[in-house]
């Protein structure tokens, strides 16, 4: 367990920071956050634990070759070169996937193709036999990226996204992925013990990740990874690595967490997905127009995903709550944080209050901010003769 090795952890874009910042708590070394992800070093047992333990990672993939390329015949031949049946059995299904920046090569497609033949025949070379492709739900999936002019071949780890923690058993209509919504929590400084308010909480995400951070529940306690069919699979590293965090969750009890909805469909999900999670009483839920709320603490952090409207009518009437919503944040949430995270630009305008950071993130391939603001007694509009900030960030992100 001690032959460190290269891996990468995609995230979604605009939470590079602080998954470096993850990784490093979890053990990893040499970590160089770049566009989409961390790559860092580290043995097979940091491989699962930061499965295990990263809230914001999407996969961790396992670096198995980095080489430069000119053809597709460059790429066919690195691919054969591994060795494939070292890491997986004949017996196994697998898939492959590309991406890739700025390749010169015509079709992406020929070029998973060619992967797959290489996995294929080194199989073939050692056993006389070849494993079958599952591009649904495959045993093991096989990454490569292309830059202009090199190639990478990782292992995927994870198997099914990590974000699938296996608690969602209801959704919203746009749903947050649960690594999304625990990076904006640490964006928005929150941490265990601070009162934490959703007020337009739909199926909870934001909820039940603050719940099972506050309690030190791992991500993936309730799931199973890829790397446990591994054929360098260590199983006794792993039941240690998995009962030492069980052995530091904390005791289940009331947490400082509210949520509330308009929304009694709304709620129901949040409930359901709350005992799914085994966090059943110990959120506070309540279903109430978010106009109409009152702090549930005197100080506390607001953070939120307001409904994103894509009609005009939608656009229309939110357009008419956010000075609502600004008005009410000024009036009662003195010593509050409140962020909001959206892809309506116009939010940050229309709620009339002095955005004190506003940090670009993507949802999926929607670029979207995470608008932070500092609530204080009284009004927290800026007099006219004082130029408002025009939102520098407080944390540099890549696009």
């Amino acid at each position: 367990m001690e032959n460190i090795q290269q891996f990468f952890a995609p995230c979604p874009r605009g939470l590079e920071t602080v998954l470096a910042a993850e990784l490093k708590v979890l053990g990893a070394s040499d970590i160089r956050p770049t566009d989409g992800g961390v790559g860092f070093a580290g043995d097979m047992a940091l491989c699962y634990r930061a499965n295990l333990g990263s809230r914001i990672a999407s996969r961790i993939l396992w670096k198995l070759t980095e080489r430069p390329y000119r053809s597709e015949e460059d790429i066919y031949r690195t691919a054969c070169a591994l060795p494939w049946p070292d890491y997986f059995d004949v017996g196994q299904t697998f898939r492959v996937k590309v991406s890739a920046i700025r390749c010169p090569l015509r079709s992406l497609d020929f070029v998973t193709l060619k992967i797959k033949d290489a996995v294929c025949d080194s199989f073939r070379a050692a056993c006389n036999d070849r494993p079958s492709i599952d591009t649904a739900a495959p045993d093991m999936r096989v990454y490569a990226f292309l830059t202009a002019d090199r190639l990478m071949l990782y292992l995927d780890t994870s198997g099914e996204a990590l974000f699938k923690r296996g608690y969602r058993k209801e959704q919203g209509e746009a749903p947050l992925r649960e690594n999304l919504a625990a990076g904006i929590l640490k964006l928005a400084g929150w941490e265990p013990g601070m009162p934490l308010l959703d007020p337009m909480c739909g199926s909870g995400t934001f909820l039940i990740e603050a719940a099972l951070m506050a309690l030190n529940i791992a991500p993936g306690a309730e799931r199973w990874f890829a790397f446990e069919k591994l054929k360098n699979f260590d199983a006794a590293a792993w039941d240690r690595i998995y009962r030492e965090s069980v052995a530091a969750e904390r005791p289940k009890e009331p947490l400082p967490i509210y949520g509330s909805d308009v929304s009694s469909t709304a709620l129901a999900a949040a409930r359901t997905n709350l005992e799914a999670a085994g966090l059943e009483g110990l959120v506070s839920l309540k279903q109430i127009n978010m106009l109409d709320i009152a702090p549930p603490a005197p100080a506390g952090i607001i953070v939120t995903n307001p409904p994103y409207a894509v009609r005009i009518g939608e656009q229309e009437a939110l357009a008419q709550l956010y000075p609502r919503l600004g008005d009410l944040l000024k009036q009662k949430f003195g010593g509050w944080r409140a962020c909001f995270f959206s892809a309506d630009m116009r939010l940050a305008k229309l709620i009339r209050l002095s955005v004190s950071r506003r940090t670009p993130l993507y949802n999926g391939a929607l670029e979207c901010r995470l608008f932070a603001y500092e609530m204080v007694a009284g009004s927290n509009r800026k007099p006219k003769s004082t130029p408002g900030p025009d939102g520098a960030a407080g944390q540099s992100v890549p696009q």
